[in-house]
């Protein structure tokens, strides 16, 4: 999918809130978030925007996150740590994460089998998911391997 897509995307979102606009700033922020590789948080991606030259508040960047989070462009996630850290989700597969508690590592996977228990539940309980997540924390091969 492209930048114009998920344009559209945010754009539509944006006109049925009523009340919120499609503007220069927020569009910035899309288009750094696209052009984003692995997982950020909100200040890194305003640290790479002013550097950049863009004229921006940090909380625009904060606020279209939200936004972006809002209309499934984006995923917000709380690992380890005391604050969020956000990765496109636009044109991404859905995907679950191991967490190295020693090292910080994020290890992404995808699993049929998980996807399908998940359809399967929500089903069952008759529920509409928006997103989800599996955050499986423990220790990766390598710290396990540095141990010994």
């Amino acid at each position: 999918m492209n930048a114009e897509a998920a344009q559209d995307i945010l754009q539509k979102h944006l006109r049925a809130s009523g009340k919120l606009r499609s503007t220069p700033s927020r569009l910035a922020v899309l288009e750094a978030v696209l052009q984003s590789q692995g997982h950020f948080d909100a200040e890194s991606l305003y640290y790479r925007m002013i550097t950049s030259g863009k004229k921006i508040s940090r909380a625009t960047v904060y606020n279209t996150l939200d936004l972006l989070q809002e209309c499934g462009l984006v995923s917000k996630y709380r690992f380890a740590e005391h604050s969020s850290r956000y990765e496109k989700a636009f044109g991404r597969p859905h995907h679950h994460h191991l967490i190295c508690l020693e090292c910080g590592d994020l290890i992404e996977f995808v699993n049929d089998r998980l996807n399908r228990i998940q359809e399967d539940v929500c089903a069952e309980k008759n529920f509409s998911p928006q997103s989800s997540s599996l955050q499986v924390f423990g220790t990766c091969a390598k710290c396990r391997k540095a141990r010994i």
